[in-house]
């Protein structure tokens, strides 16, 4: 069994990779360009499987996953059909993407910071997934 921050950041950090595929799925099918595609798709990935590793970690601390907060979901779903309504281009995707990404990093720095007792290994995951944010970020920059 793991200490209360360690299961705290490992919710917080599963819930965020949850986020982050399922904003991916809500704009992949609008994506023109085939790089921008493949560049999305790959961080998908990359989030599916950082997402798979932190339910094995819950599940060895006995724990559950953590949804999405409903807020958050509906204020992300609400941004992103109003900016595509306005705007298909894969320029509002990069923006949009960038948005989310920078939200995603300045909360798992915070997560960080107010869990300062979980272990070794969720840190590590918390930076992994950090990395994986601000790598897409980069990505965007030649979209926006």
């Amino acid at each position: 069994m793991g200490n209360n921050d360690t299961i705290n950041l490992l919710k917080e950090c599963n819930s965020g990779t949850k986020m982050a595929v399922d904003s991916i799925d809500e704009i992949l099918d609008k994506v023109k360009a085939t790089e921008l595609r493949d560049v999305l798709n790959s961080s998908r990935i990359q989030h599916e499987k950082l997402g798979n590793e932190l339910h094995s970690l819950l599940l060895e601390h006995n724990s559950e996953e953590k949804e999405p907060a409903v807020m958050a979901k509906g204020m992300s779903w609400l941004k992103t059909n109003l900016k595509m309504a306005m705007d298909e281009s894969d320029a509002t995707i990069a923006s949009l993407i960038t948005d989310g990404c920078n939200m995603g990093v300045k909360s798992l720095h915070m997560y960080l910071n107010k869990y300062p007792g979980a272990d070794s290994t969720s840190q590590d995951i918390c930076k992994r997934l950090i990395s994986i944010e601000d790598k897409l970020c980069k990505e965007m920059r030649p979209y926006l």
